[in-house]
């Protein structure tokens, strides 16, 4: 059979790109690392494909490899990639810049990285059908504002005009979208195109791509770590693990009958709804992913497996086998046959449930504005940014309580004040017995500084490359006047370590020694070196993968159990929020709109909001059965926020208040429910019962 050449038509029947053996290199001048090893894969035509894995594992380095995107240092060493029946690997730049953009077109993690800053987003979409198709500037002008009316964005005409910084992160990544549906590509590329999302923002956009692929019957790669997001996105699902395809199949049945033992690590780390942080702690998967250049013989996850064999999982490679009786599901494990996949895990210890006591922290009527100039270089009117609006709650020793919405809601401003890195402008915060409300921290106490910690979002960011990680540690050892030598504080430093689960061995490592989750256990080493008593999470684990994840909270949760400590715990994950606070509160534009334990505020009746919120968690779980709410529009400024109540732009709900215009012209008052249960809003109560719930578990 001959090769397709541009002029033989495609047989739809067939894949559209058909990955067989892959392998592929980056070449430096010590050595050759192999990143993709005999990786396979195949999609059909209108098919969405999920590709997860943890960080490293070369998800992102296939979809680079399709566009023949390696760099200088990137080779395919073995394998080819077919699209549409001809192999990219061999084709040279004039076809590849054909196909580049006008059949096959991806869209990254970063919106603003595929966007020219000096370019009006219309001229920005129109250059691609006048690029690839040579379509006249009029016409291609009017393809752009339809397909921004496709992505569903408001006001076409002012979208079109606006220059990106203009437009909010989500419009950015939906303006990414509609750039590459410009020329109607057959197979689109995706990855991670939903991390630095909101949730709410996040379900718009899931829905969106899923629309758009039936639609134009477009073909999809889906990059992600989320396996929720690919439950809900893709038909089949392709499990990786440094550099090699694990598992594939559709998704229902992997999901259900999984047949390798990373897939089902994997599952062991997520939240799904029934996890207990004491009854059912996250199984987190031990030691660490290989180096490339390091991977063991035989089974790459060998050394971190359960069911591990010595002499028979270490001895050759694994190749890929097939599942009987499933669509196309295939396993790299040479025991999946032997494995009881329905035994419950034998690693999982049930934890005693932390003592709540006293009130450590009380906030009253908390106030945060900003004045900020219209004008460019300072000048024009002065406007008030309300960043935190009649803030009021308390937190107690031991507790956690998660802080949750969408950005620019106000959870960090509230944490900077906390921590004195802002002022209030007015109200109270009392922090055991003082209030500090209008203290900034460098006039607070070696005390109170040290009380009250913060583990940032970003572990790469926080820690000075230039030092090793026990001189970091005896830092803020120093800076809190902790022991009468520095043999008092190396000691201290080491028992830190120990606290945070990391060999004794890590003092003398840099930074860049160190992975992701390595680096947060460091932060959080560093958070408690003063014996705090609050701790301030900021996204602490949004920044890494799930089975880190899972390691990093269980370790904050057994440090709050031995040190009584406060977690304060921001977040937008709703997953991770329900696993392991006891209370939750809800802010939106700088209002709390709801505040509860974790099982009043994850069941009803809620806030409008929170329905929202909950109902745009992608699970990973086939038995779960989710009500679909999309909020449309973004979250309004805070210079200029609507008036009465906040979320009334957005609220489904808004029709069933009386009198009619109410929501509009005032503010809600707060109505206390039964158990201390808070809810901002104007619908009666008798309406707030007839909620249903928006997550159930479907019968076996």
């Amino acid at each position: 059979m001959t090769a397709p050449t541009p002029d033989t038509p495609w047989d739809p029947s067939q894949p559209i790109l058909e990955i067989e053996h892959l392998s592929i290199s980056f070449f430096t001048r010590l050595r050759e690392i192999p990143a993709v090893m005999d990786f396979s894969c195949s999609v059909m035509a209108g098919e969405a494909m999920g590709l997860v894995g943890e960080s490293g594992c070369g998800k992102s380095t296939v979809a680079l490899a399709v566009m023949r995107e390696l760099g200088k240092t990137g080779r395919i060493v073995a394998g080819s990639m077919k699209f549409k029946g001809r192999d990219l690997a061999k084709m040279d730049d004039e076809e590849l810049r054909h196909i580049r953009g006008s059949e096959i077109a991806m869209i990254y993690q970063e919106p603003m990285a595929s966007l020219n800053p000096a370019m009006k987003v219309g001229a920005q979409l129109a250059e691609v059908p006048m690029l690839h198709s040579g379509m006249s500037k009029a016409d291609a002008w009017k393809l752009a504002r339809q397909i921004v009316a496709d992505v569903r964005l408001p006001d076409p005409d002012r979208i079109i005009n606006s220059y990106p910084h203009q437009l909010s992160g989500g419009q950015q990544q939906r303006i990414v979208i509609a750039m590459a549906l410009m020329a109607k590509p057959a197979l689109l590329i995706l990855d991670e195109p939903t991390t630095a999302l909101d949730v709410t923002v996040e379900a718009g956009i899931v829905d969106l791509v899923k629309e758009l692929g039936e639609k134009y019957g477009t073909s999809m790669l889906f990059i992600s770590h989320n396996l929720g997001l690919v439950m809900d996105v893709c038909d089949r699902i392709c499990v990786m693990y440094s550099g090699e395809a694990v598992e594939t199949g559709n998704v229902t049945e992997v999901f259900d009958k999984m047949r390798h033992p990373y897939t089902q690590a994997l599952f062991r780390s997520i939240p799904l709804p029934g996890a207990d942080k004491n009854a059912r702690p996250l199984i987190s998967i031990p030691g660490n992913f290989p180096l490339p250049h390091e991977r063991p013989k035989g089974c790459n996850f060998g050394p971190r497996c359960d069911y591990f064999q010595h002499g028979r999982c270490d001895e050759t490679d694994v190749p890929m086998s097939h599942v009987p009786g499933d669509d196309r599901h295939d396993s790299r494990c040479l025991r999946w046959q032997e494995i009881d996949w329905s035994a419950p895990p034998a690693a999982r210890e049930v934890k005693e449930k932390a003592e709540i006591g006293k009130v450590v922290l009380k906030m009253e009527d908390l106030r945060k504005y900003y004045s900020v100039s219209t004008g460019a270089f300072g000048g024009g009117t002065a406007k008030v940014v309300k960043a935190n609006e009649t803030l009021s709650f308390e937190a107690r020793e031991g507790e956690t309580l998660a802080i949750v919405g969408e950005s620019g809601c106000g959870k960090s401003t509230f944490a900077k004040v906390l921590m004195g890195l802002e002022t209030a402008t007015s109200g109270s915060i009392m922090l055991f017995d003082e209030n500090v409300q209008s203290t900034p921290i460098q006039k607070r106490n070696t005390d109170t500084v040290s009380q009250v910690q913060m583990v940032f979002q970003n572990p790469f960011d926080t820690l000075n490359p230039s030092m090793n990680v026990g001189r970091q540690i005896i830092r803020a050892l120093e800076i809190f006047h902790y022991g009468s030598s520095d043999a008092d504080r190396h000691q201290r430093m080491l028992e830190l370590l120990d606290l945070v689960k990391l060999p004794r061995a890590f003092a003398d490592r840099m930074p860049r020694q160190l992975s992701g989750g390595q680096k947060q256990r460091v932060g959080i080493a560093r958070a408690f070196a003063g014996g705090a008593k609050v701790v301030v999470a900021d996204e602490p684990v949004s920044a890494l993968d799930v089975s880190v994840q899972a390691a990093v909270t269980d370790l904050l949760m057994d440090i709050q159990r031995e040190n009584k400590t406060t977690l304060l715990f921001i977040s937008h994950d709703l997953s991770i929020v329900r696993y392991l606070s006891d209370r939750v509160m809800v802010m939106y534009l700088g209002h709390v709109v709801e505040m509860g334990t974790t099982d009043q505020v994850f069941a009803p009746p809620y806030h409008p909001y929170t329905e929202a919120l909950l109902s745009a968690v992608p699970i990973a779980d086939t038995k779960v059965e989710r009500k679909r709410i999309v909020l449309e529009g973004d979250i309004p400024s805070a210079v200029n926020p609507p008036p009465g109540c906040p979320f009334q732009t957005r609220c489904r709900w808004k029709s069933q208040v009386t009198p009619a215009g109410l929501c509009e012209r005032e503010v809600p008052p707060v109505q206390m429910l039964e158990g201390g249960h808070q809810i901002k809003c104007h619908l009666s109560r008798e309406i707030l019962a007839t909620m249903e719930p928006v997550i159930k578990i479907a019968a076996e």
